[in-house]
């Protein structure tokens, strides 16, 4: 069912608040993978609020669904959305990429309570998915598992290799996502190394892909309520998003897929986020 418009404004306003949040990461840890964290922030909070069954209090619980962020540099964004879920308070964010804490720039889920699987290499994401959700089917188990992925590791030969592996076995509990942002840590997806026709070859690898605006919760919501009923074959969502999304002067900016910033750039980037969600 689409999604209500109380419901539309409920995850805006969630993601209105990480957004803040993501900047006073960046200035907290003296720097951070802002652009992207920004560009997958909507996807991680329909996910983390509306879909995935998880039970923050027993972060352990067998029956919940996985999630795994194999672009792990969006680490920026993944470790608030897990404090605002529950996982654990909101004050430790301000211990981020200082020496003993347990949030560095890629997630470790020996340290970091609510995250399943550890980031660091980008191509991992999608081949660790295959392996829980084919383990979860043996078992007999309804778990889902959610991979989100950057594009650019869309040119690792492993995604490819799961995606096959995936297709063949018709794991259909295995949900792909692609923060399709096109720009990379030195240029844009198509100049350092072509992806188009994206959709066509992960239909060509056996998917049914849907391509989506990743910044609106009607379309996330109702792009993953297909991939959520699949049965016959695996559904993966490319989503269309902005890298820097809400702050205007790093929007589809190369130079802020890693930033710093000092107390009157965070204001000017807040400024913009508030902006954004006033008018639209």
């Amino acid at each position: 069912m689409p999604i209500t418009p109380e419901e539309d404004r409920r995850l805006r306003e969630i993601a209105k608040e990480l957004r803040m949040t993501v900047i006073d990461v960046m200035a907290w840890a003296g720097g951070a993978h802002v652009g992207g964290s920004l560009s997958c922030l909507d996807i991680l909070v329909a996910l983390y609020f509306k879909y995935l069954k998880l039970n923050p209090a027993d972060p352990e619980w067998e029956e919940r669904d996985r999630f795994i962020l194999s672009k792990g540099h969006a680490a920026a964004s993944y470790i608030p959305v897990l404090s605002k879920r529950g996982f654990f308070p909101h004050d430790e964010l301000r211990s981020f990429n200082h020496f003993g804490s347990p949030f560095a720039m890629h997630p470790d889920c020996n340290k970091i309570v609510g995250c399943d699987v550890s980031a660091g290499s980008l191509g991992h994401g999608l081949p660790i998915a295959f392996g829980l959700g084919a383990g979860f089917r043996f078992q007999g188990r309804n778990n889902k598992v959610v991979c989100l992925m950057g594009d650019g590791e869309c040119c690792e030969g492993s995604i490819w290799e799961a995606a096959m592996s995936i297709a063949h076995y018709k794991t259909t509990n295995v949900i792909p996502i692609v923060d399709r942002n096109m720009l990379m840590i030195d240029g844009t997806t198509e100049q350092e190394i072509g992806l188009e026709p994206f959709a066509e070859k992960w239909r060509a690898f056996g998917f049914q892909p849907l391509e989506i605006d990743g910044h609106s919760f009607p379309a996330i919501c109702h792009a993953l309520d297909i991939a959520w009923a699949a049965k016959d074959r695996p559904v993966v969502i490319i989503a269309k998003t902005v890298k820097g999304k809400g702050v205007d002067f790093m929007e589809n900016r190369l130079e802020y897929h890693y930033a710093s910033g000092d107390s009157t750039m965070c204001e000017k980037a807040k400024a913009s986020i508030e902006a954004m969600y006033r008018e639209g």
